[in-house]
């Protein structure tokens, strides 16, 4: 075994697979002592079976997720049996909904299991045909008509409400994920929403409670997340994303395809007006064909074209969400979309709010283990949905372990009603939960006199 595997045993190996448009990624990793994420093992894969985040090919999405695992599983000397998916595409929706349990003991304190209990009840909500419940996520709680309250664990109370975000996807959408994963000999433990996972390994706690909206440009599709006083909010994907761009160039420009994506990331500009007239790319011709000239200020007259496009649509889910004026900490973009240049400036351009470039290495603990130039890979915003997974799996084994190892509460004993009960109602329950500071020779029907 590795010397990074030796050490303490109980920060669980997890394993984050992101089958994303233009690569699959599969992350080996575990909590370090000092609480970040320790990366053991990273494999990457061409992903041809994917389109929009949606599986289109069953055969080569397997190869793919068996590649990289396969890489990861080598590098990271560990044997890779359960990961934790991501889950994108046009088909995924969200929507606000309210629920409420009454508790029948009265005597104990809301538990952990009151509210899990409610977010059971949450996922038993009657959906549009063909769709199904990906996430319940907790907004704010209500205890006895108390509202605004953020964690009500501890406190007493009979009337237990929630406003919940479910996000839901298309049922056959999420089946052929899982199909995949189990054809490539894996097994799923958990569905995560791509863009809840990049929130996790770019977005500061700050920032969240600040008000912000994480933008993550992939090959296929572009995913917002928008949180507000720690909470998140508003949920969409928009069909769009990297891709897009390069099918533009390949139009605009008459060349190959992978010509178009070898221009956009070497000399593309999300602004027109930052480059030179005379700025000149020379592309190969195609069987003894003469050399073509591309014109960079050209290039990204139809690049910023698109990524326009892709940016009114976010602001668009910013305005409908309810809160363009509540988002303080403004916009941050990540995914490898994200890397292209004057990106950040558009942005503030179109939407007027602020924006920086959303790195996943603020959770990422150094491992000298790792082959030399992959820790400062990792640091890419390619990376963020990747390591966000990891962190999103460590959370879950890690709140699974601390309902597991968690003393049983003690239950409150039941307190014996005589007939007498019935006739005095409340008074009766009343007095009977008093009887402890009375001397123990008194009878109820002395009380009831």
């Amino acid at each position: 075994m590795d010397k990074g595997l030796s050490q303490e045993k109980s920060s669980p190996i997890i394993v984050g697979l992101d089958i994303g448009t233009t690569k699959i990624c599969a992350i080996v990793g575990r909590r370090s002592k000092n609480g970040k994420i320790e990366v053991l093992g990273i494999g990457k894969a061409e992903s041809a079976g994917v389109t929009r985040g949606m599986v289109s090919n069953i055969d080569k999405t397997v190869q793919g997720i068996s590649q990289s695992v396969d890489v990861a599983g080598a590098q990271s000397n560990v044997e890779i049996k359960v990961v934790n998916v991501g889950i994108a595409g046009q088909h995924i929706k969200s929507l606000q909904h309210r629920g409420l349990i009454t508790r029948r003991d009265l005597q104990s304190e809301i538990s952990r299991k009151d509210i899990d209990k409610l977010i059971e009840d949450m996922y038993n909500l009657v959906m549009p045909p063909g769709e199904e419940i990906i996430h319940v996520l907790p907004q704010e709680f209500t205890v006895d008509n108390e509202p605004g309250i953020k964690d009500p664990i501890g406190m007493a109370g009979v009337r237990l409400e929630a406003n919940f975000h479910i996000i839901s996807g298309q049922v056959t959408a999420i089946k052929n994920i899982v199909k995949c994963v189990n054809k490539a000999h894996l097994e799923s433990s958990e569905l995560i929403l791509e863009p809840l996972a990049s929130s996790e390994s770019v977005l500061s706690d700050e920032e969240k409670e600040a008000g912000v909206v994480l933008v993550d440009i992939g090959g296929g599709t572009t995913d917002v997340a928008i949180f507000h006083e720690g909470i998140i909010r508003h949920t969409a994907v928009i069909p769009f994303g990297g891709n897009s761009v390069t099918e533009d160039i390949r139009e605009g420009c008459s060349v190959m395809r992978n010509i178009a994506e070898q221009l956009k990331v070497r000399f593309g500009s999300a602004l027109a007006d930052e480059n030179k007239e005379n700025e000149i790319v020379c592309v190969p011709g195609l069987r003894g064909r003469e050399p073509k000239e591309i014109s960079v200020k050209n290039l990204a007259f139809v690049i910023q074209a698109r990524m326009e496009e892709i940016i009114e649509h976010v602001y668009y889910e910013i305005k409908s969400s309810g809160y363009e004026k509540k988002l303080i900490a403004g916009i941050v973009i990540t995914g490898g979309g994200a890397q292209l240049k004057h990106l950040t400036q558009l942005v503030e351009y179109v939407t007027g709010l602020d924006c920086r470039v959303g790195y996943p290495n603020e959770h990422l603990a150094k491992n000298e283990v790792l082959p030399k130039g992959i820790y400062e890979e990792l640091q890419s915003p390619t990376f963020a949905t990747g390591i966000g997974l990891l962190i999103k799996g460590i959370q879950k084994m890690e709140y699974d372990n601390l309902t597991l190892t968690a003393p049983a509460a003690a239950k409150p004993e039941k307190v014996k009603y005589t007939g007498e009960e019935k006739k005095y109602g409340l008074l009766s329950k009343i007095l009977e939960s008093g009887k402890k500071f009375i001397k123990d020779d008194i009878k109820d029907e002395d009380f009831l006199k």
